[in-house]
C-alpha cells in the first residue's frame, strides 16, 4: 500500500509529464495556440498580471524555503521547485505580453520537468523529517 507522500509524488509526476506532453502537443494545433496566446486584451492583461503575481509569490516562498532548508533537504528541494515554478510563471507572462507561443511552451516544459525532477528527488530522500535542532 502506498503512503500518502508517495501518492502525492506520483500525482505530481503525472502532472509534470502531462505538462510536458501538453507543451509538446500544442505545436500540432495552431488555432488553439493562437487562441491561448492572443486572447482578448482584458483577458490577456489579467493573465499577464496573474502570472507575474503568482511568480512573485512562488519566488518569495521558494527563497524562504531554501534559506530554511539548511537542516531539511526536503524543504530545500521544495524551495527549488517553487523557484523554478516562478520562472515558469514569468515565462508565461512574457508569452502573453509578447503575443508569442514560444515562452508559453517553455513555461509548460520548465514546470513539467521541474515537478517531475523534484518529485523523484523527494521520493529518494523520503523518510521521517529530521528532528528540530532548536526545540
Amino acid at each position: 500500500m502506498m503512503s500518502h507522500p508517495r501518492i502525492a509524488a506520483a500525482l505530481a509526476i503525472g502532472a509534470g509529464v502531462l505538462a510536458i506532453v501538453l507543451g509538446t502537443a500544442l505545436g500540432l494545433a495552431p488555432d488553439l495556440v493562437d487562441a491561448i496566446v492572443e486572447p482578448p486584451t482584458i483577458v490577456r492583461a489579467a493573465l499577464i498580471g496573474g502570472s507575474v503575481a503568482i511568480g512573485i509569490v512562488l519566488l518569495t516562498r521558494g527563497l524562504v524555503a531554501m534559506s530554511a532548508g539548511e537542516t531539511d533537504i526536503r524543504r530545500l528541494i521544495r524551495g527549488v521547485r517553487l523557484a523554478f515554478l516562478a520562472v515558469a510563471a514569468f515565462a508565461a507572462a512574457a508569452g502573453w505580453a509578447l503575443g508569442s507561443p514560444l515562452p508559453l511552451i517553455v513555461a509548460l516544459v520548465i514546470a513539467g520537468i521541474d515537478v517531475v525532477e523534484t518529485s523523484f528527488m523527494l521520493l529518494v530522500v523520503g523518510g521521517p523529517p529530521p528532528p528540530d535542532p532548536h526545540p
